[in-house]
């Protein structure tokens, strides 16, 4: 078997390797000379299976794979295009040819600076036509005739020449070679005009892609420094119970050696006092004196009674309960972090990190999550799978109307029927009774809930929405640069730029959830309970980011996400 990295033509490794349709590779350079033998006869074949092809195949580099080698990319190969430069030796040079520098049409030849003169300075050469482009001439003649290429067949979508027109084109729809450039070149420039706004798209999802990607590093960095906060701040929590168990260690030691140092001074006495008896008991036996005797022995014959009762030491005392109750606090702690990590880890295994979507405008076709393996294609359906993209919104004083109150850590605003005492700002609505979030949407997934009373509407609107006024410019669903669903007892009713989408009648839902797909470009409405019931969703390609906005009618409160998960689980 042949070696894959081998060029059978020039027998080292391959540089700039070429795969050719049949599918076998060779050097770009050994290729080339190889089939430009073959020029003159019009037949090009594979140096390796001797498969023929006509015309000549066009060359492009492989498309190199993307990461490691053993791993399939599925990027697809970049569209070929032909070799249009190439260097070409001048036709009239003896012993070492110099490269050209033009072409003739007419002539079908290349020239350098020298042979070239004769062409601007003979009229003979006047109607000669020179061309900058290099190579391919063999391409300007016809096969069959072999005669210049001038005329173009619309009928078969081909060049050919003068005499193509009598026989194998013959009644065909033709025209010169420059009336169909001329009607061509419109069609390119209007294509050449779509590449240009495709390259300034991307360039713009570059910037981007950049952004994000500077973004995620910056959240990646402020979560790692609240988590190293956060540690520090328990490990001294930890070094303060310690230092409680340390002390309550000594204080127990304390008291007991209070305890026994009592008893070890009255045992001290009482063996004194024993000890003073025993003299008095052999001083009496040893005496020669019998009266003497027998006048101590009633007081000495009885037996001392015993001052001290007997002690025993625990020595457990209370010291095994302090290491039974360390040993399950660290056990306590130990599950703890267990569990929380073991739910941190499929939370965040379950968060996809970016999706890949279709230029052709289809769903969702690819996503990678942070455990490469595990993808997640489908859009949620149970509330579980909503509240994977639950966010943390907080409304923005600075846009509420004047009669509105911001409260509860800016998470529930209330109507008042008296204005409040704002300062003048260019993001307030004064118009309508409105109020904005202060977090941008964009990019990718979102979810939050809400609990409303009163007639009142959600939805997103762009930042350039107008404040000022009582007009359509400024009301939510009004404009092209919002979309609303209002809801009130007798049901809902969707908006967007004045038009009223007709919704089924159901039952109005006190707590609503909405659901921001940016990049599958649609907004979703859902009634909130353990079954997700869609009220309405919008279609919609989103152009700058967005902010949830509100139109209250008697309270709006933004649900937490903690309360959020604790209710419907």
């Amino acid at each position: 078997m042949a070696d894959s990295n081998m060029c059978c033509l020039c027998a080292d490794t391959l540089q700039d390797p070429i795969t050719i349709p049949c599918g076998d590779t060779f050097c770009l350079e050994c290729i080339k000379m190889y089939w430009d033998q073959s020029d003159y006869l019009g037949v090009y074949n594979c140096p390796e299976c001797r498969a023929t092809f006509t015309p000549r195949p066009i060359l492009r580099r492989n498309v190199p794979s993307i990461g490691h080698h053993e791993h399939h990319s599925s990027l697809t190969a970049l569209t070929p295009f032909p070799d249009l430069k190439r260097d070409s030796l001048c036709d009239f040079c003896t012993g070492r040819r110099n490269r050209a520098v033009k072409s003739c049409l007419v002539c079908l030849a290349y020239y350098c600076e020298t042979h070239v003169k004769p062409h601007y300075e003979s009229a003979t050469f006047k109607r000669h036509k020179l061309v900058d482009e290099m190579g391919h001439l063999d391409r300007k003649i016809c096969p069959q005739h072999e005669k210049s290429l001038e005329l173009f067949c619309k009928s078969d979508q081909m060049c050919i020449c003068v005499f193509c027109t009598v026989r194998e084109h013959r009644g065909h729809n033709t025209v010169s070679a420059e009336d169909e450039r001329t009607e061509k070149q419109k069609l390119l420039v209007v294509t050449q005009s779509k590449v240009q706004h495709i390259i300034q798209e991307r360039m713009k999802e570059l910037q981007d892609l950049r952004h994000n990607v500077d973004v995620l590093k910056g959240n990646a960095h402020r979560a790692q420094v609240a988590s190293d906060k956060l540690f520090s701040e328990m490990l001294q929590s930890v070094e303060r119970w310690h230092a409680e168990i340390c002390q309550l260690i000594q204080a127990n030691l304390q008291a007991a050696m209070a305890q026994a140092d009592n008893y070890v001074e009255q045992l001290e006495q009482e063996i004194m006092e024993l000890q003073r008896r025993n003299a008095e008991l052999r001083h009496i036996l040893e005496t020669e004196d019998n009266i003497h005797f027998l006048q101590n022995f009633p007081v000495l014959c009885i037996a001392p009674e015993p001052m001290v009762p007997k002690v025993l030491i625990n020595q457990e005392f209370s010291f095994s309960e302090v290491t039974k109750t360390v040993t399950d606090m660290k056990e306590h702690l130990d599950d703890i972090c267990k569990k929380e990590l073991d739910n941190l880890s499929k939370k965040v295994s379950d968060i996809p990190v970016y999706v890949l979507i279709p230029r052709t405008g289809g769903r969702f076709k690819d996503s990678v999550s942070s455990t490469p393996t595990k993808t997640d294609l489908h859009e949620p359906k149970t509330r579980a799978d909503f509240l994977r993209y639950t966010v943390r919104l907080t409304f923005d004083p600075n846009t509420a109307y004047k009669e509105l109150v911001v409260s509860d850590g800016k998470r529930r605003v209330v109507r008042k029927r008296m204005a409040q005492f704002y300062p003048e700002h260019p993001d307030r609505f004064d118009g309508f009774c409105q109020v904005l979030c202060s977090e941008p949407f964009s990019g990718f997934r979102h979810y939050w809930e809400v609990e409303w009373s009163g007639e009142f509407s959600v939805g997103v609107t762009y930042k350039s929405i107008s404040r000022k006024g009582k007009n359509s410019h400024s009301l939510l669903g009004y404009n092209d640069q919002s979309w609303s669903l209002l809801c009130s007892e007798s049901g809902y009713s969707a908006w967007h730029n004045k038009m009223d989408k007709e919704i089924p009648s159901m039952p109005t839902a006190s707590r609503i959830g909405v659901y921001l797909d940016y990049a599958g470009n649609s907004l979703s409405f859902y009634a909130v309970s353990e079954n997700m019931e869609l009220i309405h969703r919008f279609q919609a390609k989103f152009s700058e980011p967005l902010y949830a906005g509100f139109g209250v009618g008697a309270s709006v409160w933004l649900c937490s996400p903690e309360i959020t998960t604790q209710l419907y689980t």
